[in-house]
């Protein structure tokens, strides 16, 4: 099957790559509608930039007013460190770098970027089903809410789990990428000790090209990966509108409106093929034992979900940009007809 070729034995699958989706259905319509990514399909309005920003060094001054519009937007403690990155991915790679060797135990299925960056740095990793699950491991990885199921921990049950992490001198980290829009969900504002929590920029803010990101931990944490990340680890542009969009209280909270609307608008069209897990307002996860057919169904009219390596019967939506693309995706679930289960 072509779907199948286009995809390399024992990498891990992400959205957004069009090439890929191009590849698997080349006769598909244009203009792609690209819902296989949890990015917020309507981004921040990015004002025209300063030609300096590109010409220069990025400066302390700017990278100081970055953070401090990240400590007000993630109410982050006075005591507490905070970094930011060129992304969250590259703090997940460095994360086994400063934090030991493991063994790790991963709240799965989640965001294999995770698992893989330990596994790489030659650590013992298992995926555990739930908190409870991790035993004497010293260092813990889960995302909340999760991607894909949207699956969310409360604060006092990650407190509980911190400290009991810390009485044994480990680690709890915790991917935030999607809590933006639940603030109440972030634990960022009680940090706990032995706590280290990763915040995404460009899903929320529509921007991941920008490639931004933050840790939040105790200062030891954060200044160890400051110094693997090296001087000038965040492009001027990228501090400029950072400081700019985190201070836009109002944009956020419209945002969060009406992107929440959306994933309802979402639900609708979807309910009638299977079941929803769950998932954020950027994304919305169906179960269902057509996600084969469906997906390529919905490849062929040009249409790119997302689909998972460890469960073939999920299917990830992101949020249509528009309305001619809403439009689109009814009519291409609407035109669906699932194969008879069973038949011969």
């Amino acid at each position: 099957m072509r779907a199948e070729k286009a995809l390399v034995e024992g990498e891990v699958w992400h959205g957004g790559d069009l090439a890929t989706a191009k590849a698997l259905f080349p006769e598909a319509p244009e203009p792609w509608i690209d819902l296989s990514t949890g990015i917020n399909p309507i981004p921040y309005p990015v004002p025209a930039l300063p030609l300096s920003l590109w010409q220069r060094l990025p400066g302390k001054a700017e990278e100081a007013a970055l953070l401090e519009a990240a400590r007000k937007a993630y109410r982050v403690a006075a005591g507490a460190g905070l970094v930011a990155a060129p992304g969250t991915q590259i703090l997940i790679e460095a994360l086994p770098r400063i934090a030991g060797e493991g063994p790790v135990a991963v709240l799965g299925p989640t965001y294999a970027e995770h698992a893989l960056s330990w596994r790489k740095a030659g650590a013992s990793v298992r995926e555990i089903a739930t908190p409870d699950d991790a035993g004497d491991a010293p260092v813990v990885v889960l995302v909340n809410p999760n991607n894909p199921d949207g699956r969310v921990i409360g604060r006092e049950a990650l407190a509980s789990l911190a400290r009991r992490l810390a009485e044994r001198g480990g680690l709890l980290i915790i991917d935030e990428a999607f809590v933006d829009f639940t603030p109440r969900d972030s634990l960022i504002p009680e940090l706990p000790p032995s706590t280290l929590v990763l915040r995404s920029f460009g899903k929320t803010y529509g921007l991941a090209g920008l490639r931004l990101g933050f840790a939040v931990a105790e200062p030891r944490l954060t200044d160890a990966l400051r110094t693997a990340l090296g001087p000038w680890s965040v492009a001027g542009p990228a501090l400029h509108v950072g400081a700019l969009a985190l201070a836009d209280r109002a944009w956020l909270d419209a945002a969060a409106r009406a992107r929440a609307a959306d994933a309802i608008r979402l639900d609708t069209l979807l309910a009638p093929h299977g079941r929803i897990v769950g998932g954020t307002a950027l994304y919305r996860l169906l179960a269902t034992p057509d996600a084969s057919a469906l997906f390529a169904h919905l490849g062929r009219n040009g249409i790119y979900a997302r689909r998972f390596q460890n469960d073939a019967s999920w299917l990830r939506f992101g949020l249509p940009g528009d309305e001619p693309a809403w439009v689109r995706l009814g009519e291409a679930l609407a035109s669906f007809v699932p194969a008879r289960h069973g038949a011969a």
